[in-house]
């Protein structure tokens, strides 16, 4: 399957994980998107308040700003903004798009990659805005990029 990146697609990364942040940075770049990248929840917002960007992607435990709220000051911002949660956390931490405000929440794990360029070709390409999160609880369960 071929996936190709929209063109002048924005992508922001956010991860205090360095290793992490350089490698999704090169993968998403290698299919076609303008990456930038930002080491803490704070200095990724500074770069969503200046620049339009299609989809965030932000890891959830960092130092002072977590990725929650994080994903909270970007919808005050742009409720419509397409944002993908990452944790190593999901299961333990009972991780949801209800319970984030994320459009997707993914597992770190061997297949991320994988899950992570479907979902951001996805939300790239998706045309409605995003439903706001359910206040009533029932949320769908997050995508395992584990495979489970």
């Amino acid at each position: 399957m071929k996936i190709s990146a929209a063109p002048h697609s924005n992508i922001l990364l956010v991860d205090d994980n360095q290793d992490g942040l350089l490698v999704r940075k090169a993968l998403l770049e290698e299919l076609g998107y303008c990456v930038q990248i930002a080491s803490t929840g704070e200095e990724g917002l500074k770069l969503f308040e200046v620049t339009n960007f299609d989809v965030v992607v932000t890891d959830y435990r960092m130092p002072g700003m977590n990725g929650v709220e994080l994903i909270g000051r970007i919808r005050t911002i742009n409720a419509n903004a397409r944002v993908i949660l990452l944790s190593g956390f999901v299961d333990p931490l009972g991780l949801t798009e209800g319970n984030t405000a994320a459009d997707i929440v993914l597992a770190k794990s061997s297949n991320e990659a994988v899950h992570l360029i479907r979902w951001v070709k996805r939300l790239v390409n998706r045309v409605t805005p995003r439903k706001p999160p359910s206040t009533q609880g029932g949320s769908a369960a997050p995508v395992r990029a584990s495979g489970r």
